[in-house]
């Protein structure tokens, strides 16, 4: 770790966003049945996230595809970000995330999350409330509107960082840097 630069545990994940339709529940007056649209068109758009659960600051981006190449764009991005910090990012095992290729920063280690446990990823939690808050029961025109929904989304959540606290600071999470110290 460099000297004088501050430890940053983030946790990082990919989240797929298309046109097919997401069915949620919703509310309607009775005796009034809600209609809802349904579509399948398989179109997708791939939001990549990375959050410090304990002050909710994060990195976003949305791109085209997931592979090692993105990946690496949103490692430079992320390192960018927080380019003061010495960034531990705890991320699943995904291809593109162990790939020799990936090229990962000087102020990023990877530290790959156990294997089928995405209940450790807190981001897991922000890509369930894009679902529900920006996804449910809506009909997409165009990719372009799934992208537009996903920065809107994003958005609200990188300007309301208590929102993205209490998604994603899980209380092991405290407990385990409490006993760490």
């Amino acid at each position: 770790m460099p000297k004088g630069a501050k430890l940053r545990i983030l946790f990082e994940d990919e989240g797929r966003f298309g046109r097919i339709s997401d069915h949620r529940r919703c509310w309607a007056p009775l005796p009034t049945r809600p209609i809802v649209g349904s579509q399948i068109v398989r179109e997708y758009v791939y939001g990549f996230f990375a959050v410090s659960p304990f002050d909710g600051r994060c990195s976003a981006l949305i791109l085209p595809w997931s592979d090692n190449y993105t990946m690496s764009v949103f490692l430079k991005h992320t390192s960018e970000i927080f380019r003061k910090d010495f960034c531990v990012m705890f991320l699943d095992k995904a291809s593109w995330h162990t790939t020799r290729q990936l090229k990962i920063p000087a102020n990023i280690r990877l530290i790959p999350l156990p294997p089928h446990s995405p209940e450790l990823n807190p981001v897991e939690h922000v890509w369930e409330y894009l679902r529900e808050n920006f996804f449910g029961n809506k009909i997409f025109s165009s990719l372009d509107a799934v992208a537009d929904s996903l920065f809107e989304g994003l958005r609200s959540l990188v300007l309301n960082a208590e929102v993205l606290k209490s998604l994603t600071n899980y209380h092991w999470l405290n407990t385990l840097c409490m006993t760490s110290k």
